[in-house]
This record gives structure tokens, C-alpha cells and sequence, in this order.
């Protein structure tokens, strides 16, 4: 499974939303201009993230994006899915023979796994430790 430019920005806008989470609307000029993103393409990723209920907008002069629940309680999966769709290694494993289907299930379950597992407030949070190390997936 390769995860888009559209998965990888989107948890970008959701991250700086999470670290923001508390100081008032943030604004895609501003999430653009610190990642070195497209505003444009942004714009085009924070209505599906709207339409489910996992951003919310602020209109006005100092308008801009929050999160619609607490970091705690979005998981990366949450992101994934809403701007990649369903979280498959193989399409159409159900044709597959019986040793390779299981093969692909379980890594489809891993990957499942670790970004279900994965919240915004892990990702927010994940460096503000020196100690910590970068996460590391192994399959």
C-alpha cells in the first residue's frame, strides 16, 4: 500500500491542527507556508476532513480550521481512510490462493493496526522528547 500525497498532506494539516489545538482557528496560508505545502491542494483535502466531522471551520478575518474532536480521539486510520479510501495492500486478494490471501490479510491487519493505533495526540506529541526515537515500522 503507498500512501498519496492526498494521505501524507491531509495528516500534515491534522497534526499542525492538533499542535494549534487550543489557540484558535489555524488557516491553510499559514499550515501551507510552514510545511512548504500547496495552499491550493490543501484546500482541496480539508472538505472531505470537514465532511467527516474531523475538522470544523471558522469563518471571519481570523478564521481558519479546528479540530472537531480532541487529538486524543482521531487516530491516523481516521485520516487515512477518509482521503485514500479503505486500507488494502492487494486489490482483489478474495481471487487470490489460500497462502497469499492470508499473506496479504495479515498485512493489511498490520497497516490497520498501526494507524488505528496511532492518534493525533501521539503524533503531536511524538519528538517533543529528545529521548524518543523516530517511529520505525517493520513487516
Amino acid at each position: 500500500m503507498k500512501i498519496s500525497t492526498k494521505g501524507r498532506y491531509g495528516l500534515t494539516i491534522m497534526i499542525e491542527l492538533a499542535k494549534n489545538d487550543g489557540n484558535g482557528p489555524v488557516s491553510l496560508k499559514t499550515i501551507a507556508q510552514d510545511n512548504d505545502l500547496s495552499e491550493h491542494y490543501l484546500e482541496q483535502l480539508v472538505g472531505p476532513l470537514r465532511n467527516a466531522s474531523l475538522v470544523k471551520s471558522v469563518r471571519g478575518a481570523y478564521g481558519g480550521y479546528n479540530l472537531a474532536r480532541p487529538a486524543s480521539e482521531i487516530t491516523a486510520g481516521d485520516i487515512i481512510r477518509v482521503l485514500e479510501g479503505p486500507i488494502t495492500p492487494v486489490e482483489g486478494i478474495e481471487n487470490e490462493e489460500p497462502a497469499k490471501q492470508a499473506l496479504w490479510m495479515r498485512v493489511r491487519d498490520a497497516v490497520k493496526n498501526v494507524l488505528d493505533t496511532t492518534t493525533l495526540e501521539d503524533l503531536k506529541n511524538h519528538g517533543d522528547d529528545d529521548s524518543q526515537e523516530p517511529y520505525m515500522f517493520y513487516i
